[in-house]
């Protein structure tokens, strides 16, 4: 039947009437239909076209499905014309939809007259006004340290010469090597290699292309006398590590020699390092300095291509230049599985090598064929099975609900929170145990509120639910309608809202099916429909499950697996993780055979750790038998020695299980799995251009991902691979994953191509060069924020900004808040905030109604009363840090709903960040721009803010006070996304009537910042916001240089002619008329007195002014006029923020430990000095100096959310209090080496000290500079400090004759502290950013420590 002809047969008042009542997930449509409105939807994004118009003969399913699509993607939408001739345009908002809203600005008394204070002493030049106008003309900018500064090699691979290899030594791995597959083929490949300038590698999973073809190159080499020198990428710092470390075994030799590694912040190589294994970035950063930085490099092999990760395929757009350029140099492309045609066109017409993979059969198994092999069902699925033999009618009917199991879900089986299974989760109060008043009261509150419209029944529900611990989601016993569903038929919205606030579930279903929303839509709800859409697609992210394919294609199915199916999609929704199933898998497996490893694929580390914890504390299936298996975990942020351990073998009947995310895909290979369990899911960060909205969403794999993750089962003998997803949806996967180049904000990456292009190539020529290049429009709307953010002028080109933003290992945006921060002086909190918004949100989302109540309460908690999200997040980092030192961090993250590995990758990323800015000479060693006098002002949360807003412009809200609603500048209604704290008012235990309007009204200033805005449906969610004054805004937000016309004086200073004559106000004309404007952007358009607009247009030329300083030279002591404009900033700040009612938390300033990711958590307890003093009782005053080296180190130790203590135990210092100043600069620390340990017993003995003459003046210098001098000595090739002395006196001239070493000067005096061994273990963790990120005991004689590396040395003896 033609669609016309299906159309002739339909009523079409009823057909829409019904379609209103379904979603998008619920409307049906031919899936050639769904791919065809995807694809002009996807053209229409990126074209320049306004409107989109569909043609008239859509049906109207169709067109219910192109509304709801549009509108989740920001479009308007709208229909016209009747029958035949009805059209459905599409249109763009242009931003008018933001309706002019009056943003004013008002400083107090106070204010005024430190702001003309200012300006009276320091006005501003001509010079000054002139450097912060918008250029006209084209300028050059130079790097700021073009002169070779040492800073510029941080994350860059080291020079050196190619030499020819040395002849490899013998190995006890050759015959695993000589079995591998692609050893076969040696001379195959070392042949096309020499004869072809690219190749490609096609090698199957287990060939050993990764390990061996860099070892054949190095062995051609050495057997031909040429030489070499060979750079090999991997995409992930773990993989790197690994592969070089295990070439290194089977050359038989240590790493570091010819084989090292370089990640950023650590590599092992040395002149003599021939192959050098880095990460895709550190190779970007070499190629930075120039082409010239391969100008003795033979060979590049860039491995695991088919990743597609945005640095590879932008590093092969670079490297596709450079093999023109230098014909000597070698490509070779290893990967997997590739797109071979793509990357045979793109280098034109390389040789592709195609290598098999392990010789043992794996068989494939999918989620029908689990169903019925295995048998599992839960009670859902035996729900589904029931009904679906009764008839469905279309309204409501009772039907008793069945007894639920006995069996009481454990609380990691919340995963899963769709359908009936929520019922049976409960944590509050099982419906079973509860007394029958209860049940009677909360059904009669049901029953009022549906039948009788009773609004006061609300009062009684919240309290049984509060008091009562009863469920949110609680069922009426006879119907299994909830409270949400009830108030959603009868338009209750603000009693939805305060449901939803407290952790309602929208995707329950009645007796009859039916959910909270289709409620809402049979009753003709509207606006409960638009919340309800709204929250929906802001928490599930609005995707098409499987169950519409298994609809569209279910000829392709038999009936008994189509009916598995359906009635497992009813039960579960797929775009989850079913950790019940993966466990009854796992089971069945150990069941049924006795040896095998499994390695179970999994999305992310949440879902890794919610599966170990099943499986070693939860499920008695394998709790009772522990002894039978060992859990592993794989992923990219692990550390290496966890890693090693998950390659070597178990004991004979024990087990290896392996959760693993896709770095076991291709990075690492574990030799002795025999069984895949695939769950088929990534996750993946998305970014739309132009909402400007960057996601990290849980997405289905490629079909080249899961015939990867297939190939890693059967290496030692015959496998299975598991796959949980269907034949169809393996069928309608993708063939190669997105490149990421693709779905990646580009900013960060449009910085780095004017490093690597010619300086006269366009940024988007140079892009569209890349393999499968972005869209011209996504890289336009990346150059154009990196303009408005001052790092590139007009004309492309880098301003002094760009360059260090370059530099910075975040995106932009983020690295210009830290540079603001530094300016500032309030560094350490914008460093922890700025590392989680660039990683992820540390806070948990549970899934069952009362922990998500807990969840919000914590959450509160951290914000001390501030308004901020960012404040959460910063003193939830400092709180960690704190329950980390005294061991307990893992129970502390319980608790607070916290992930305990996002907080260890912060940590990572804070000592990375802070150790690029000490290399760009943004943070100094010691004196002015040290690191206490760039947190100068961290304790005050106004500044903070400052800077907050400087780096997250145009990120802003403005509160409409008359309609209660919040509005961006692409956006005229905005609402809070239901993570923030700010969508949460002020209450005790009920929440109020209108949720958002009341949260909107609580708010004491009209603006706001936030990280993040999502598309939930119609209304846009923003995330991570933070309340800021109209002063900050006005001062820091927006581009340093504006024009002349930015400030605008009144009306009736220019003329009367101004005044409109035909206003029905005249009073309110002429008053207009007297206020200035002050124009930021096209929205940012304050309206103020001309006095008041005149002191903050100069306070903000002041600030702007001494900013461009601050970046044009960062090494630079303030000058006079640099610290008045930061004094009078941060009172003016502070005294803003008092008026509006803004509160100041105390502590959020206290520096955190420096520890790094790789630290072992610590001992509650340690020994402390008086312990010490009892146990060496000839020492006290050392004792006691050493206390009072700590205090001294308190400024740089500061506990981040108590009280300094002492070593005694005591609280030594008031909470939020700092050590004051010594007049001379702080400890300091050195490493001293010694060649003999006779020397070590001398200087214990007498007290005294030698170094070399070299040595001399820096120690004394020292000695005399600071407050204190700290040696730690070090016997060379002993693998011990042999403990540390205090220097007591400057070096003399005199010679001690009885050194058991030549060339030393004179003595001097030392005190000895610890005498103890510390072993070089346990200092594995401590880099030193003075030597180039290298552990402490990779240190030369006299290497002096950065001081918070130093402190932390030293308090290491503590756990002896």
């Amino acid at each position: 039947m033609s669609r016309g002809a299906q159309k002739s047969h339909t009523n079409p008042s009823k057909q829409t009437a019904s379609l209103r009542a379904r979603g998008l997930k619920d409307i049906r449509i031919d899936e050639e239909v769904k791919i065809a409105v995807n694809i002009a939807l996807e053209r229409f994004q990126y074209s320049d076209d306004k409107e989109l118009d569909f043609p008239s003969s859509l049906t109207n399913s169709e067109r219910a499905f192109i509304h709801r699509l549009t509108q989740s993607l920001g479009y308007v939408s709208k229909s016209r014309g009747k029958g035949s001739g009805r059209y459905l345009t599409v249109r763009k908002k242009d931003g008018t939809e933001a309706s002019c809203s009056i943003m004013t600005c008002n400083l107090s008394h106070n204010s005024k007259h430190m702001v003309q204070s200012l300006l009276q002493r320091f006005p501003i030049t001509n010079k000054e006004r002139s450097e912060l106008q918008p250029r006209t003309e084209r300028a050059v900018f130079t790097s700021p340290d073009a002169s070779g500064d040492k800073s510029r090699t941080s994350g860059r691979l080291s020079h050196g010469i190619s030499q020819v290899p040395q002849k490899r030594g013998p190995s006890e791995l050759d015959c695993f090597r000589r079995a591998l597959p692609v050893f076969e083929r040696q001379e195959e490949i070392i042949q096309t290699i020499r004869e072809n300038q690219v190749v490609l590698v096609l090698g199957e999973t287990g060939s050993g292309k990764t390990t061996q073809i860099p070892q054949f190159l190095l062995d051609d080499c050495c057997r031909s006398g040429i030489p070499c020198r060979i750079f090999c990428t991997q995409p992930r710092r773990l993989a790197t590590i690994a592969v070089a470390e295990r070439v290194a075994v089977e050359r038989g030799e240590k790493i570091g020699q010819t084989i090292g590694y370089q990640i950023r912040l650590e590599s092992r190589v040395s002149p003599k390092t021939l192959l050098t294994f880095c990460t895709s970035g550190v190779l970007l950063r070499t190629l930075m300095s120039g082409d010239e930085a391969l100008s003795t490099v033979t060979h590049v092999i860039v491995d695991e291509v088919h990743e597609r990760d945005g640095l590879t395929d932008f590093l092969l757009t670079k490297m596709k230049e450079l093999v023109q350029k230098t014909p000597s140099l070698k490509l070779i492309l290893s990967s997997a599985t590739l797109d071979v045609n793509l990357f045979v066109r793109y280098f034109g017409a390389c040789p592709v090598i195609h290598i098999k993979g392990c010789p043992y059969e794996v068989k494939q198994l999918f989620l029908e064929d689990i169903l019925r092999t295995t048998g599992y069902t839960n009670k859902d699925m035996m729900k589904y099975k029931k009904e679906a033999q009764k008839e469905c009618k279309t309204a409501v009917f009772y039907a008793p609900r069945e007894k639920t199991h006995t069996c009481v879900l454990q609380e990691n089986d919340l995963l899963d929170d769709g359908g009936d299974s929520v019922f049976s989760q409960m944590s509050e109060k099982d419906v079973a145990t509860l007394e029958p008043w209860l049940l009677r009261e909360m059904d009669a509150c049901i029953s009022n509120i549906f039948l009788n419209q009773d609004a006061d029944a609300f009062v009684q529900l919240f309290n049984l639910i509060l008091n009562e611990n009863i469920s949110v989601d609680y069922r009426h016993s006879e119907t299994s309608a909830t409270p949400l569903m009830v108030s959603s038929g009868r338009g209750f919205l603000s009693q939805m809202e305060q449901l939803l606030s407290m952790g309602a579930n929208a995707n329950i279903k009645a007796s009859n099916s039916w959910t909270a929303l289709d409620w809402a839509k049979h009753f003709n709800q509207t606006e409960a429909v638009d919340l309800l859409e709204s929250h929906i697609w802001c928490v599930e992210a609005g995707q098409l499950d499987e169950s519409s394919l298994v609809q569209t294609a279910a000829s392709e199915l038999n009936p008994e697996d189509q009916e598995l199916l359906k009635a497992y999609h009813h039960s579960f929704d797929d775009e989850k993780v079913d950790l019940d199933l993966i466990l009854h898998l796992l089971s069945s497996i150990c069941q049924s055979s006795d040896e095998g490893a499994v390695l179970i694929f999994l999305p992310g580390y949440d879902e890794i750790v919610s599966l170990r914890d099943r499986i070693l504390f939860d499920d008695k299936r394998f709790t009772d038998h522990q002894q039978r298996f060992q859990v592993f975990i794989l992923h990219s942020s692990m550390q290496t020695s966890d890693q090693k351990k998950v390659l070597k073998n178990t004991p004979k009947g024990v087990r290896k299980i392996i959760l693993s995310t896709n770095i076991a895909e291709t990075s690492i290979t574990v030799n002795d799995v025999v069984f895949v369990i695939d769950s088929g899911k990534v996750k993946e960060k998305a970014y739309d251009a132009l909402s400007n909205v960057t996601m990290l969403k849980m997405v289905w794999i490629s079909k080249a991902s899961a015939l990867q993750r297939k190939g890693r089962a059967g290496r030692c003998r015959p496998g299975v691979c598991f796959h949980l997803f269907s034949r169809l949806r393996f069928n309608n996967m993708l063939e190669h994953q997105v490149p990421q180049l693709l779905r990646m904000p580009l900013q960060e990456l449009c910085l780095h191509t004017k490093l690597l292009a010619p300086i006269t190539c366009p940024i988007a020529e140079f892009l569209s060069k890349a393999p499968e290049p972005p869209h011209l429009n996504t890289v336009k709307h990346a150059v154009q924020m990196l303009k408005t953010i001052d790092a590139m002028d007009p004309w492309e080109n880098l301003t002094e900004l760009g360059y260090h933003l370059a530099d910075l290992p975040v995106e932009p945006h983020l690295g210009k808040m830290v540079l603001c921060a530094v300016v500032l002086k309030c560094l350490d909190p914008i460093l922890t905030i700025a590392c989680t918004l660039a990683h992820r949100d540390p806070f948990v989302l549970p899934a069952q109604a009362a922990q998500k109540r807990a969840a919000m309460l914590c959450r509160k908690r951290f914000t001390a009363n501030t308004f901020s999200d960012h404040m959460a997040l910063l003193r939830a980092f400092q709180a960690w840090q704190k329950a980390r030192s005294d061991g307990w961090e893992r129970a502390f993250c319980e608790k607070n709903f916290l992930s305990q590995a996002t907080m260890e990758i912060i940590v990572g990323m804070r000592t990375q960040l802070l150790g690029q800015l000490r290399a760009t000479g943004f943070v100094r060693a010691r004196g002015g721009g040290d690191i206490r006098d760039v947190n100068q002002n961290s304790e005050n949360w106004a500044v903070v803010k400052a800077a907050l807003v400087a780096g997250m412009h145009p990120n802003l809200i403005h509160v409409e006070r008359d309609s209660l609603s919040l509005m961006g500048s692409r956006e005229k209604k905005v609402r809070f996304h239901p993570t923030s704290v700010l969508s949460q008012p002020q209450y005790k235990k009920i929440p109020p009537a209108n949720g958002q309007a009341a949260a909107v009204e609580s708010l004491p200033t009209d603006w706001l910042i936030y990280d993040e805005m999502t598309r939930a449906h119609r209304i846009a969610s923003v995330r991570c916001c933070s309340v800021v004054t109209p002063l900050t805004v006005a001062i820091f937000a927006g581009s340093a240089k504006l024009p002349s016309s930015a400030l605008q004086e009144p009306a009736a200073h220019r003329g009367a002619d101004a005044v409109n004559d035909s206003s029905d106000s005249e009073v309110e004309d002429r008053s207009s008329a007297r206020l200035a404007h002050i124009s930021i952007d096209d929205w940012l358009h304050f309206k103020l007195h001309r006095e008041t607009a005149e002191l903050m247009f100069g306070l903000r030329q002041r600030w702007q002014s001494l900013f461009l300083r601050r970046i044009r030279s960062p090494s630079k002591s303030c000058s006079q006029l640099d610290e008045a404009t930061i004094r009078s900033l941060v009172s003016v700040l502070l005294a803003e923020e008092q008026s509006a009612g803004l509160q100041q938390p105390t502590g959020i300033g206290q520096r955190p430990r420096p520890m790094t990711s790789d630290d072992p958590p610590q001992t509650p307890a340690s020994r402390s000095a008086a312990e010490q003093e009892r146990s060496s009782p000839d020492r006290p005053r050392l004792a006691s100096q050493l206390k009072n080296h700590r205090a001294l180190h308190c400024k740089h130790l500061g506990d981040e959310s108590g009280p300094v203590k002492s070593a005694d135990g005591p609280s030594s210092l008031t909470s939020g209090t700092r050590c004051s100043s010594p007049l001379r600069s702080s400890v300091r620390y050195f490493i001293m080496k010694s060649s003999n340990m006779r020397n070590i017993d001398l200087s214990q003995q007498r007290g005294i000290w030698s170094t070399t003459p070299n040595n001399e003046l820096k120690l004394t210098q020292a000695f005399v500079e600071s407050s204190a001098v700290f040696l730690i000595f070090s016997v060379q090739g002993s693998g011990h400090f042999q403990g540390y002395a205090r220097m007591a006196s400057a070096v003399s001239g005199e010679r001690c004759l009885d050194w058991g070493s030549t060339g030393l000067g004179g003595v001097f005096g030392v005190e000895w502290i610890r005498k103890e061994g510390l072993p070089f273990q346990l200092t594995q963790q401590l880099l030193n950013p003075w030597n180039d990120n290298k552990r402490v005991q990779i240190s030369r004689d006299a290497q002096e420590l950065e001081p918070q590396t130093g402190s932390q040395l030293l308090q290491l003896w503590e756990r002896i």
